[in-house]
């Protein structure tokens, strides 16, 4: 009981000190985390448990598409859009059917993504650390 309620301490945090960016990346890892345990549950005929775990990855996409800032960046957001409904539909149809190879698709077009945001979000904590610290 202790070690959870450190962890919960830990966590809570780590996400009210974290920047946008290291948000963003924690909830990428959540997802790739939820979809890759769906995957073994499926192949272990635990469905009840697939579906509990692609129930939560659909609800990080949800929230990726939510946070998208359409003022800011806007064919940016377009895409990401598209490409976060895309993801909706697949985890749906992985939930409904227990199609792995759904999941499959979600992870190939997110890794890509993820990778770039694992470069681009150090190096922008760095740059500001910077502009904060100019002589």
């Amino acid at each position: 009981m202790l070690e959870s309620a450190a962890a919960a301490r830990y966590t809570l945090n780590r996400n009210t000190t974290a920047t946008p960016g290291e948000l963003l990346l924690a909830l990428y890892d959540g997802l790739f985390r939820f979809l890759n345990g769906a995957k073994l549950c499926i192949d272990n005929k635990q469905l009840p448990r697939a579906r509990e775990l692609l129930s939560k990855a659909h609800a990080i996409v949800s929230e990726l598409t939510i946070a998208l800032d359409h003022g800011v960046a806007p064919e940016l957001c377009a895409q990401l859009d598209g490409l976060y409904g895309f993801c909706i539909d697949k985890i749906q149809l992985a939930s409904r059917k227990a199609d792995v190879g759904a999941i499959q698709e979600v992870v190939r077009v997110l890794t890509p993504l993820r990778e770039a945001w694992v470069i681009a979000v150090p190096k922008a904590i760095q740059e500001a650390y910077a502009a904060q610290h100019k002589p």
